[in-house]
């Protein structure tokens, strides 16, 4: 089949079935960041067409989002749905994105061969053509999670294989087309190859590896000289760090600074400068009672 043939209703049917997919995984993130009616509605229009809408651009043609009502009403459709029937869901689901991940990797799987074969229909060659088709697919999911505030699927390391999928559905379209063997039933089986890449991706995990050199970033370059740490300041004398106290007694004691700083218990007899003594008041130093070596006065009586 030409390639003219297959970029007519047959894209435009895939088309809108993308375009609703993308509009349900963005209406899906609406809910789970708990936007309003209003917002949900610019999340599914900006996640169902966003990719189409830079394709467009890059193909020089008008957007079909402005030129075609059914591109327009098609994500107000799927966010009608998702903010009027999330209810029926479980949200265990929404919080796992379950409910988003199905239809975003539909919608990744047959954006792929659309964008592909409309640059092919406009002239461009394999490789800018494979280039187009697979930023078509990641485009809207992209867009929708920037305004979302949220790190995009295609650039976290921690994401599942979503790249991946769409080049290799925009590859295979482009590689039936070089063999002549595009037509509805291959563009078809290369969305659904796309599709079922992605979903095996979420299922088992795959990913694709990330470099290690964070982990050693001098790592066969030049030696870097490594400052010395600093050295701890040497220990304070001891006769520095002490005070002698005159006891009442013959006897001197000596105490250090630290236990007059931090309230530290002193010897009964040794007088506190700070607050006059550091244990009970000697005896003889009561102002109602005479000191231990006189003897006190009797009274006399008459």
């Amino acid at each position: 089949m030409p390639i003219n043939e297959l970029n007519g209703v047959t894209q435009y049917v895939m088309d809108l079935v993308g375009i609703f997919s993308f509009a349900l995984s963005g209406a899906f993130i609406a809910v789970r960041r708990d936007f309003d009616v209003f917002g949900t509605v610019i999340l599914s229009e900006a996640a169902g067409l966003g990719g189409g809408l830079f394709r467009d651009l890059v193909l020089q043609v008008p957007p079909a989002a402005f030129t075609d009502l059914g591109y327009y009403f098609t994500p107000v459709g799927a966010a009608a749905a998702v903010y009027f029937g999330h209810r029926l869901y479980d949200d265990l689901l929404v919080r796992r994105s379950v409910l988003f991940d199905v239809p975003d990797a539909g919608a990744l799987g047959l954006f792929s061969v659309t964008g592909t074969i409309k640059a092919l229909t406009h002239g461009f060659n394999v490789p800018a053509a494979v280039t187009l088709g697979a930023a078509s697919a990641v485009g809207g999911g992209v867009l929708a999670s920037v305004l979302a505030m949220e790190v995009p699927s295609l650039l976290r390391w921690d994401s599942d294989l979503y790249a991946l999928p769409a080049v290799a559905g925009a590859g295979s379209t482009a590689v039936l087309h070089l063999a002549g063997a595009l037509n509805v039933g291959t563009a078809v089986g290369a969305s659904v190859f796309a599709i079922s890449l992605r979903l095996l991706a979420l299922r088992y995990g795959w990913r694709t590896p990330r470099s290690h050199f964070w982990r050693d970033p001098f790592s066969g370059m030049r030696h870097q000289p490594v400052a010395e740490p600093a050295r701890p300041a040497p220990p304070v004398p001891l006769e520095a760090d002490t005070v002698t106290l005159n006891p009442f007694d013959a006897h001197t004691v000596t105490v250090r600074r630290g236990d007059l700083a931090h309230g530290g218990p002193l010897p009964a007899h040794v007088r506190d400068p700070r607050i006059g003594w550091g244990g009970p008041m000697p005896p003889h130093a009561r102002p109602d009672e005479t000191g231990p070596d006189e003897a006190r006065e009797e009274p006399r009586r008459c």
